[in-house]
């Protein structure tokens, strides 16, 4: 029998009255059984957390240093154990789940890094005018107050990390939402944030069915909200709190521009591989993994059949086996979707080169071509391994392409040429863009986010803490400057 996984409510572990079992996408069999919050847990979580908010931006920095280095060394030793854990519960294959552990390992290591010297100060003479003389001013960041930070399935473990780590940098209580989907691995990191001594309020990490959060989001005591997710439910977020902070980490299509000056057969082989790569690693469903590739044309019939081969060299199957690339969707529901956008796309005309077809959760890595503009998976993002190459002539083609969509999240821009980086960087309608790479990179201390309907804010522990926190002055007066 599954036992019962409690969830963590400010500090210490609880359960509630019903539970829901977490099932493999895989396999279909269950991980484990997780206890939901009543409504009055949820309520002692909220008010433990709101109660605490002057202790815990007082917390010296080194005891929030300190917990932070607990964690991030903790996950390394538990990094096997708990990569299974991702595996299992998210249907990712064993290679990218230890990555992902790898990654929450540095994410934990730079929060303590950061909480050690934020909040330092900037002085600033006002004695520039003739009014401020004998005047200095401080500026110095303190915590809007509890966040609430809504995590998804596709990086069940990393992007809580997100969350967590740059608020308990800043000394900021936060509850934690793991998806429902995969909550397994958020609990983890509640086991290893009670080994430490924060305050018991500062954190807790509640397995909240979707259906009940309208209340949490709306709770006057949670001014800031960080989710990732879709652009549907970010923006009906943000619109149901507009006095709310909020930080949306939302979709994308992110493009692939390989441009004519990667012409070797060197540089082909390298953007065929890593755009092959990223558009099927965590079976597509990453915000930034390759979905649309925009070629040059004097490139173009020369990288198509290596991407093709490259694609097809992927390893689908088992997420336990070391070999496996690509694994299922996290549902079957979720393949069955896929399946439906690239089944529109081939009968309004697009050509199926490799691919396209569906087994239970799974759906076979798949490249088109002649996509319609028109269709579902030419303007959405697809969230599964589905790839779609066009042909452009030229670099201002190629970078008005990138910008024809409601989407901005990144773009990797194939080049050798320093000002065609440049130009990308001052033309491309995103919050990054990545020369000589596929739009999937992602160092985790670097600003993540993205523009027009991709979200608002920027995640990154540094500039997550920005967003965390505000700006408060200290002016000095009769001071000999």
């Amino acid at each position: 029998m599954t036992s019962t996984h409690a969830f963590w409510l400010a500090g210490r572990q609880a359960t509630g009255e019903a539970a829901f079992d977490v099932t493999s996408p895989w396999d279909g069999r269950v991980v484990g059984r997780v206890s939901v919050p009543t409504e009055a847990q949820v309520e002692e979580a909220v008010a433990a957390a709101h109660a605490v908010i002057d202790e815990f931006a007082a917390t010296p920095a080194h005891v929030r240093a300190a917990a932070l280095d607990h964690v991030s060394k903790r996950l390394v030793e538990r990094t096997e154990e708990i990569a299974q854990l991702i595996s299992a519960e998210n249907g990712k294959p064993i290679k990218w789940a230890r990555g992902e552990v790898g990654r929450a390992v540095s994410v934990f290591r730079f929060a303590a890094e950061e909480a050690r010297r934020f909040n330092g100060g900037e002085a600033q003479r006002l004695d520039t005018d003739a009014g401020g003389q004998g005047r200095l001013a401080l500026t110095r960041r303190f915590p809007k107050g509890v966040v609430l930070g809504i995590a998804p399935f596709n990086f069940p473990l990393n992007l809580c990390a997100h969350k967590i780590a740059p608020a308990i940098a800043v000394g900021a209580p936060i509850i934690l939402k793991p998806a429902p989907a995969t909550p397994l691995s958020g609990l983890i990191l509640g086991e290893l944030l009670a080994e430490t001594d924060l305050p018991a309020g500062s954190w807790s990490v509640l397995t909240v069915p979707n259906e009940q959060m309208p209340a949490l989001v709306k709770d006057e005591r949670l001014p800031v909200i960080s989710f990732t997710g879709s652009d549907k439910v970010g923006y009906a977020i943000m619109d149901s709190v507009p006095r709310k902070h909020c930080t949306l980490e939302l979709g994308g299509n992110g493009a692939a521009v390989v441009l004519a000056d990667f012409a070797s057969e060197q540089d082909l082989d390298w953007a065929a591989t890593r755009i092959a790569t990223f558009s099927n690693y965590q079976g597509g469903q990453s915000c930034i993994s390759v979905q649309r590739v925009i070629a040059d044309a004097s490139v173009y019939d020369r990288l198509l059949p290596k991407i093709v081969a490259a694609v097809e060299a992927q390893v689908t199957g088992d997420p336990s086996d070391s070999a496996t690339d690509v694994g299922p969707l996290v549902s079957e529901d979720a393949a069955k979707r896929v399946e439906s956008w690239v089944d529109e796309a081939v009968q309004g005309g697009a050509k199926l080169l490799t691919g396209g077809k569906r087994d239970g959760a799974s759906y076979a890595p798949t490249v088109l071509t002649d996509v319609p503009a028109d269709v579902t998976l030419a303007c959405e993002e697809v969230f599964g391994p589905v790839l779609t190459v066009t042909k452009v002539d030229g670099e201002d083609e190629a970078f008005a392409a990138v910008n024809d969509s409601k989407y901005g999240l990144q773009a990797g821009v194939f080049t050798h040429d320093l000002q065609t980086a440049f130009r990308a960087h001052r033309a491309l309608e995103v919050g990054g863009v990545i020369v000589g790479d596929v739009p999937s990179y992602r160092a985790d201390q670097m600003p993540y986010g993205g523009a027009k309907q991709s979200g608002v804010g920027r995640e990154g522990v540094a500039f997550a803490m920005d967003d965390y926190t505000y700006e408060r002055v200290l002016v000095l007066t009769g001071l000999a400057l």
